[in-house]
């Protein structure tokens, strides 16, 4: 998997193998939906219309981008990898002065998530399992509320992606302490990844896919997922993804199918110690 600023963004389809690229030419019959679980204007949704408008130029029909936020995804803005970030009040100017805090007044610190079942949410949880601490999950419908109570004070810590917070840090209102990937963010270069502070197995990597009904046919999947790549790799819109701060990874669909098992191995065990749902 191919990562830039920490992020990945997957585009294929996920139920066939490669094959030709050139589509049926009975399909599309009517022009094919996007569907991202997301708000519009959010990062997951820019970057979706960015290859939809690619894809009608490759596809006989132009592709509807369609919104349809649900369960789990309050997190639209997050697509760069998340960092840990503390009001620049709370007496831990490290990553190991927040451990050692935690364990000292086990369930007295709270952390903000963009709501239950988010990427924050999740990270957080992992940070608990591996560093042996109590803090409490105070979930926020949205990472701008998310934001606003750890910068009234509301709660001690999150893990925000660096966009977000950057102006505050900056200025001094929040303290970034480490980056919850295997490599540092160029967006804030001289911040150190978990391992680097001395915290080990927490890296929490952002990716999006797309996926394809289960009863697609597989000369389809196949076609499709050719498309999607070119139009991923293109360099007018390879650019554009770029510089919203995702690297498009154009894999086929039996190895975002192995990433995706890969994923759930790996998150099974937070989820069933921290009893974290999607609402």
């Amino acid at each position: 998997m191919i990562r830039k600023r920490g992020v990945a963004l997957l585009f294929a389809l996920a139920c066939a193998g490669q094959g030709a690229a050139v589509l049926p030419q009975v399909y599309p019959s009517r022009p094919p939906r996007l569907i991202v679980g997301f708000t519009p204007g959010g990062g997951v949704d820019i970057n979706a219309r960015v290859l939809a408008s690619k894809l009608s130029e490759l596809l006989p029909q132009q592709v509807i981008v369609e919104n349809r936020p649900g369960a789990g995804t309050n997190i639209a803005n997050e697509y760069v990898t998340n960092i840990l970030v503390v009001p620049a009040s709370l007496p831990a100017r490290s990553l190991k002065e927040l451990v050692a805090l935690a364990r000292e007044r086990p369930g007295a610190l709270n952390y903000s998530s963009a709501g239950a079942g988010s990427t924050q949410h999740l990270a957080a949880e992992l940070f608990k399992l591996r560093t042996g601490t109590r803090i409490v999950h105070v979930p926020y419908k949205g990472s701008a509320p998310s934001i606003a109570a750890l910068l009234a004070g509301e709660v001690q810590l999150s893990f925000i992606n660096p966009v977000a917070v950057g102006p505050h840090v900056k200025s001094g209102r929040l303290r970034a302490l480490a980056v919850a990937g295997a490599k540092r963010t160029e967006l804030m270069s001289e911040l150190p990844t978990m391992k680097e502070a001395g915290v080990e197995g927490v890296e929490v990597p952002l990716w999006f896919g797309l996926l394809a009904p289960a009863a697609t046919p597989r000369e389809i999947v196949r076609a499709l997922a050719a498309a999607v790549a070119k139009a991923a790799n293109s360099p007018g819109t390879r650019k554009r993804l770029l510089e919203q701060g995702a690297e498009p990874v154009g894999n086929t669909p039996e190895e975002f199918q192995a990433m995706l098992k890969e994923e759930v191995a790996r998150w099974a065990e937070v989820v069933k110690i921290s009893g974290a749902r999607a609402e």
